[in-house]
């Protein structure tokens, strides 16, 4: 074996643990193994105002700055006629959705989770009572 050989296959090597090191180090293959899942379900089949709603509201913060004399906004949330009436507007629903052309909430906070999101809209397509 010559030199050129003797360095080739010594290089050869060094790649292939190289390579084999950064391959068997991707601990996690898919994103649900990177970021975890919730494995819980989520029932939306028993959303109501008093329950839900407003436990989404109280549990993310809306009060914060949607109370008092000054509401951030203009609007309170703390009423089912407040909250109705933006269920009515549509400003809830673009707002917690962060949909074009409305202001994204929580502000300044990460977006609902998708599950309180669904109780949402299960709330708001069932007329969006006050139950």
């Amino acid at each position: 074996m010559n030199r050129t050989t003797g360095r080739y296959y010594l290089f050869t090597l060094l790649m292939l643990v190289f390579l084999t090191t950064i391959i068997g180090s991707c601990k996690y293959n898919s994103e649900e193994e990177l970021f975890g899942t919730n494995n819980t379900p989520c029932d939306t089949s028993n959303v109501t105002y008093s329950n839900t709603i407003t436990s989404i509201i109280n549990a993310n913060g809306c009060l914060n700055c949607h109370v008092g004399p000054s509401p951030s906004g203009n609007f309170t949330l703390t009423s089912y006629s407040d909250v109705k009436a933006k269920v009515d507007d549509g400003r809830l629903w673009g707002a917690i959705n962060h949909l074009p052309g409305f202001s994204p909430m929580p502000q300044g906070g990460n977006k609902l989770t998708n599950c309180e999101i669904n109780k949402i809209k299960a709330w708001i397509d069932a007329g969006a009572p006050n139950n």
